[in-house]
């Protein structure tokens, strides 16, 4: 390979030019040794592990082990390099990028340039995630750090199908990501619809990392429906890659994108597969019935509270006695409103106040509302049991939405009463079964129809049973089993 400086003198100059002198502290520029030939050294600070770097310095110091590689040039010099992830750059913004990323360059007096790869990424590490904890199961869960991420998929998956492409997105932040899948599971026309969506991304960088890599993949706009499954687990993540998911790991990001999903998706939970199947199918049938009632509960107590002629007798208890000075539709709005604005204090509160802000919320606030006749107690109730049921959806992205489309149906609800109700909910259904995102439909397999896949979905199946991988990921081998 050709030297990409004509010298070590013009490569400085160009360090030089890229960083300044002394504009930002960070980007390193040393004259050393290596054995007996002076060679420049490039890295940043921060990014690099001192202590690595330190000891190979030292060891290569002694010129006695050095005698022949010291007399030959720079490739030559490669070639006696006591380290094992060393790599040439291809042109100068490789180069560039590489040391940006964390590596460190040397460059020697023939303008020969290498790379070793001794990046310490500043991070936390491993722990069980706040939004997917399980009773029983592993406790570690992804970083800000997309080596160990990788990392933890590749050490449940030992195969040597297990791919990680990396690509770099964006002109300025130039992001990692890892595109990974198994080959022989993974159908490669979506694997190739992906590579083409990220090569056409033009953006200077990805600030909200996977968030904003869904949004240019998919063109999402204003559409309230998550297209994607995010996860911080590891071996959710890995179950899905051997059904012929991918997943997609950006730096910085301690979540893992897993395409293609449907709705049934964002309902699963490890939870199911870390109990025996008659208690994950039994758990998983609440979660759905908690979804579905968190939905509809609110705007179908607000018809029969506000159409009482229409209710059986065992049903009378249903309905306010005094609905108060309020409307009641206007107290469902604001009551519901509230628990969001309530939600989003507990996120923004220090923790330690977490549990003050919480009892001034529910005792304080919500008793003096219905004292006043701001709220009516049945109001509380409903809303209160809404919102748990909303909490109950593993999917954060998912629950956010089905909170809107229940103000949607509340809505509808007091302007045209049963039909408006109707109306709006026939409405939303069609809008789900015409999302199609990576052509696969969304209600699959509720809409189209499939039983033996719906009752799949609906019943944990024993993993001992022979299932084969999920037709939505047109896996070129759905049999699972060698």
């Amino acid at each position: 390979m050709n030297p990409l400086f004509t010298s070590k003198t013009e490569a400085e100059a160009w360090f030089v030019d890229k960083f300044g002198t002394g504009e930002t502290f960070d980007a390193t520029l040393r004259e050393i040794h290596l054995w007996e030939m002076p060679v420049l050294l490039l890295y940043i600070n921060g990014l690099v592990d001192g202590q690595t770097i330190t000891t190979l310095l030292t060891e290569m110091q002694d010129a006695d082990r050095g005698d022949e590689a010291s007399h030959h040039s720079g490739e030559k010099l490669l070639s006696y390099f006591p380290y094992h992830a060393v790599e040439q750059p291809k042109s100068r913004d490789e180069f560039l990028t590489s040391i940006l990323s964390g590596l460190a360059g040397f460059v020697t007096e023939d303008g020969f340039t290498f790379l070793i790869d001794i990046r310490s990424y500043p991070g936390r590490q491993p722990e069980e995630p706040d939004n997917e904890k399980v009773i029983r199961g592993s406790r570690d869960g992804f970083t800000e750090n997309i080596l160990q991420n990788t990392t933890l998929i590749r050490r449940r998956l030992r195969t040597p199908e297990l791919r990680f492409e990396m690509h770099k997105v964006s002109a300025v932040g130039k992001t990692d990501v890892a595109i990974s899948y198994i080959k022989g599971a993974v159908n490669e026309d979506i694997l190739d619809g992906i590579r083409k969506r990220m090569d056409e991304i033009e953006t200077d960088g990805l600030t909200m990392t996977d968030k904003s890599l869904e949004e240019f993949l998919f063109k999402q706009r204003f559409n309230p429906m998550p297209f994607v499954r995010y996860t911080e687990r590891p071996d959710i993540c890995a179950a899905h890659l051997l059904e012929g998911h991918i997943a997609l790991v950006v730096d910085t990001s301690p979540s893992a994108i897993l395409v293609p999903t449907t709705i049934f998706d964002h309902m699963q939970h490890a939870e199911e597969y870390r109990q025996a199947p008659f208690i994950g199918t039994f758990v998983r049938m609440i979660r759905m019935a908690g979804a579905i009632f968190s939905l509809l509960l609110l705007p179908f107590w607000y018809l029969l509270a506000t159409n009482t002629q229409h209710i059986p007798q065992f049903l009378h208890y249903i309905g306010p006695d005094d609905p108060g000075a309020v409307p009641l539709f206007v107290q469902l709005l604001l009551a519901d409103l509230g628990i969001e604005v309530l939600r989003m204090a507990a996120i923004h509160t220090p923790t330690p106040m977490t549990t003050a802000m919480g009892l001034v919320a529910a005792v304080v606030i919500g008793q003096v509302a219905i004292d006043v006749g701001l709220f009516t107690p049945e109001v509380v109730l409903y809303v209160s049991v809404s919102a748990i049921l909303t909490f109950s959806i593993p999917s954060y992205e998912l629950s956010i939405t089905t909170k809107i489309f229940r103000i949607a149906l509340l809505i509808a609800a007091a302007a045209a009463g049963a039909p408006g109700f109707f109306i709006m909910l026939a409405v939303l259904f069609y809008y789900l079964s015409s999302m199609k995102p990576l052509n696969v439909p969304y209600l699959w397999p509720a809409l189209p129809f499939f039983p033996k896949a719906m009752l799949r979905v609906i019943l944990r199946q024993p993993v001992t049973k022979d299932t084969p991988r999920p037709f939505i990921t047109h896996s070129p081998s759905r049999n699972r089993m060698p």
